[in-house]
């Protein structure tokens, strides 16, 4: 499996100083965030993209996933088309689309149907540029928030263009087993989501904590991994059992104090790099 690490929280690194971090904790590359305000965006990415993938790949790095604004969801979007064209030029496999919000005062289904449209139309975008379009299972009032949700989404959709980016730490806030989740998206994995998630269910009146949020009636704290409900070893074998090895994201969202980050950033590095010389033994 191919380790990388989601540069989402490395906002002020430079692409010369996400290589210098690559090669001292020993991943392979990156999930690269490009979204206003960091190194490669939106707005430069035609030129920034090519030239970031080529100095990564100079280094030994691979950018197997390109995640996109939260906002990118209708490929009617100006942006949708340059920055799939930059990705090709980039020669960069796959770009992390942005959310469908579900609108509870709306029918399910026919917002079902329009997330389904714009899929299609993704995927017309997908084979002409050569690039894969990743759906990511987020808890939360979103629809594919888990796989089942996921499903009905991609149905029928071609995996060549779209596929499933699967977060096991979201499936488990929303109580689905990693095991079925898998399953049912089997055809359509492309990504797996490494971050772990402690969730205490509390009742209608109990206080939020200040480290915490509220997600439905659980209390939600992103955590370092191994520290919460993420079952890690019913996890990674599956993964074995089904042969996966494509890219695992590694999402470092975990809340601590900011003089504790990089320490916690190298122990979540370390501690997902024994579980993936586990998968491979």
């Amino acid at each position: 499996m191919q380790l990388i690490v989601f540069s989402k929280l490395l906002k002020d690194y430079s692409i010369p100083a996400l290589i210098e971090l690559a090669h001292s904790h020993g991943y392979t590359g990156y999930d690269l965030c490009v979204r206003p305000g960091y190194p490669v965006s939106p707005e430069n990415a035609a030129e920034v993209l090519p030239a970031a993938a080529r100095r990564m790949a100079d280094a030994g790095l691979a950018i197997p996933l390109v995640t996109g604004p939260i906002s990118l969801t209708d490929p009617r979007q100006p942006e949708a088309e340059a920055l799939l064209a930059a990705l090709a030029a980039a020669g960069l496999p796959r770009l992390k689309l942005g959310y469908f919000r579900f609108d509870p005062a709306r029918p399910y289904w026919a917002q079902v149907d329009e997330a389904r449209r714009s899929l299609e139309s993704w995927e017309i975008l997908g084979r002409i540029y050569g690039v894969q379009l990743c759906y990511h299972t987020h808890s939360g009032t979103l629809l594919g928030l888990n796989a089942a949700g996921l499903m009905h989404l991609l149905a029928e959709r071609d995996p060549a263009h779209i596929g499933a980016y699967l977060d096991p730490s979201h499936l488990a806030v929303n109580g689905e087993p990693f095991t079925l989740g898998l399953a049912m998206v089997a055809r359509y994995v492309s990504v797996l989501s490494l971050k772990d998630v402690w969730v205490e269910r509390v009742t209608a009146n109990s206080p939020s904590t200040s480290s915490g949020h509220r997600h439905g009636k659980g209390e939600v704290r992103w955590v370092a991994a191994g520290e919460g409900v993420v079952d890690w070893t019913e996890v990674f074998a599956e993964l074995k059992r089904t042969g996966f090895n494509g890219p695992a994201s590694i999402h470092c969202e975990y809340e601590v104090p900011a003089d504790e980050w990089m320490g916690t950033f190298a122990r979540e590095i370390a501690f997902f790099k024994r579980w993936n010389a586990d998968l491979a033994d």
